[in-house]
């Protein structure tokens, strides 16, 4: 099924449609959203979020490409996370070593300085390897406007790691 035919059958409400849509999405999501969160446990739970209101509001669909809705539902999941986040009175714990996506500390506290849009940015391009393009598209801005962005969250992200890995003084780290 290509784009096109699923975006018309998911909108449609077929469920196989929305099963295809987990398949081809669902770990590029949670990819997305761990990295925005940190948190690998609150991603699933933002990548889940995502389906459940891009199923709700399917019918939204219609006037906007699948992928980059998602990304923007996924987006609006993880802020959701991390008001909801700020909310409770104890941090969770950073999760164990031994998880496959587990973040390092200090990359994890670099990335905490970060804004979750600038997050997202960094992710989509260093992670994903996306254009600005496409990047553009996701974040509802022109390319232009997200390679600054861009830009800027490497030059932050650089000085936030810089006192941990004397090796990335510069920004040329990224």
């Amino acid at each position: 099924m290509d784009e096109q035919q699923l975006q018309d059958a998911f909108s449609a409400g077929d469920e196989a449609a929305l099963s295809a849509a987990i398949d081809r999405y669902g770990q590029s999501l949670l990819r997305y959203c761990h990295h925005i969160l940190c948190d690998y446990h609150e991603a699933q739970d933002a990548v889940q979020d995502t389906f459940f209101k891009a199923w709700r509001y399917r019918e939204r669909l219609k006037a906007a490409p699948l992928q980059p809705w998602l990304y923007r539902l996924a987006y609006t999941a993880c802020i959701d996370q991390i008001r909801r986040r700020k909310r409770q009175l104890f941090a969770p714990p950073p999760p164990p070593s031994s998880d496959p996506d587990y973040i390092g500390e200090d990359l994890r506290r670099a990335l905490l300085t970060l804004k979750p849009a600038e997050r997202a940015l960094v992710f989509g391009r260093v992670m994903e390897e996306q254009p600005f393009e496409v990047l553009a598209q996701r974040h509802g801005v022109s390319a232009a406007t997200a390679r600054q962005r861009y830009q800027r969250a490497k030059k932050k992200l650089a000085r936030a790691l810089a006192p941990s890995h004397p090796s990335c003084a510069k920004e040329d780290c990224l």
